[in-house]
């Protein structure tokens, strides 16, 4: 079973403290939490150790494996806390300075490869992921890879002077919902979402 020691984690707490802390449901029969990820909706399944996909008109999707590892880290580690509505660039958050670097360093190249060229297709998928329209760089968005972690998606058009920039941003509280091992993969799993959305909107 992956994750093995997350779910024992998991186990011991309190169903309904979790959820509320989580901003999610736990429903009871069967014992399950339900909680966004990307706009998806997972059941986390207690008995069952397992964790699928909930969209109506779909059948029930396994997560993967960075997928499991966001959501049951969050839903031991989330907080009640409002948001700071404050960004943080990856680097200022406690920690990230020394994480966020050589093979955890976050895949801006990527954003910058698929939206560079033409910023407003990030706004044409936003809609996908429910994700809110900003005013930064030539086209950003909000969105929620949990329901108390917001990122923040910033793109810089490529020219014939500088070559195309991307920005991941957080809100401050980012690192109090997940550590940074969990955070990154949130980010890994944000830019894949919106890199495989921008290509099949080709």
């Amino acid at each position: 079973m992956a994750h093995k020691g997350l779910w024992e984690q998991l186990d011991k707490l309190d169903r309904q403290k979790t959820a509320k802390r989580a901003k999610c449901q736990y429903r009871s029969s069967p014992e399950r939490y339900v909680i966004a990820l990307l706009n998806t909706e997972y059941a986390v399944n207690l008995s069952d150790k397992e964790i699928f996909s909930e969209q109506a008109g779909s059948p029930p999707e396994p997560a993967e494996f960075l997928e499991q590892l966001c959501v049951l880290t969050y839903l031991i580690n989330a907080q009640d806390l409002p948001l700071a509505n404050k960004l943080a660039r990856p680097e200022t958050l406690p920690g990230g300075q020394f994480f966020f670097r050589g093979p955890h360093s976050l895949p801006t190249k990527k954003l910058e490869s698929a939206f560079g060229q033409y910023p407003e297709r990030l706004y044409e998928i936003a809609e996908q992921f429910d994700a809110k329209r900003c005013e930064f760089g030539d086209a950003s968005i909000e969105l929620y890879v949990l329901p108390r972690v917001p990122l923040t998606i910033v793109i810089w058009r490529s020219d014939e002077e500088f070559g195309a920039r991307a920005s991941i941003l957080f809100d401050q509280t980012a690192g109090t919902h997940l550590p940074l091992d969990a955070l990154g993969a949130a980010v890994n799993l944000t830019v894949e979402a919106l890199v495989k959305a921008a290509a099949g909107s080709d």
